[in-house]
This record gives structure tokens, C-alpha cells and sequence, in this order.
């Protein structure tokens, strides 16, 4: 699935910006963590879709099954 390679490259990206801030030592800690939250909910997002991906790849749903509202109609 094309998708997983994309989600795995997302949260490549975002660890790599959160390290990056986690070691800039210019500034202070509330700064970290104002600009570190939306990078840390972003990552649990995409590692959500991940696991979700994952699994609908390795359980495929069953074949879908057509309405049967019409089998009780009476014409």
C-alpha cells in the first residue's frame, strides 16, 4: 500500500522536527513545549492511521453484502 509508505515517511519527518527541537538549545523550555504539542498530536494522529492501515492490510474485510431491504418490499 502506497499509503503506509507516505504515513511511515510522515512520521520520519515529524520525530526528525521533534528531535530537532528537543536539542535546540536556544530556547526555553515553555517554547519547546508550545511548538512541540502540535508535532506530538500530528505523530499520534499518523501513527493511528498507521496501525489502522496496518491492520485492514493484514484483516481485509469480507466481501460486502448487497441491502436486503428490497428482498421485503412488497410491489
Amino acid at each position: 500500500m502506497i499509503s503506509l509508505t507516505h504515513l511511515e515517511a510522515a512520521l520520519a519527518s515529524v520525530d526528525t522536527e521533534v528531535k530537532a527541537l528537543l536539542y535546540n538549545q536556544s530556547l526555553s523550555q515553555s517554547e519547546k513545549d508550545a511548538k512541540m504539542l502540535p508535532l506530538l498530536r500530528e505523530s499520534k494522529v499518523l501513527k493511528q492511521a498507521h496501525e489502522d492501515l496496518c491492520y485492514l492490510r493484514d484483516n481485509p474485510p469480507s466481501a460486502p453484502i448487497s441491502c436486503k431491504v428490497g428482498s421485503y418490499r412488497e410491489e
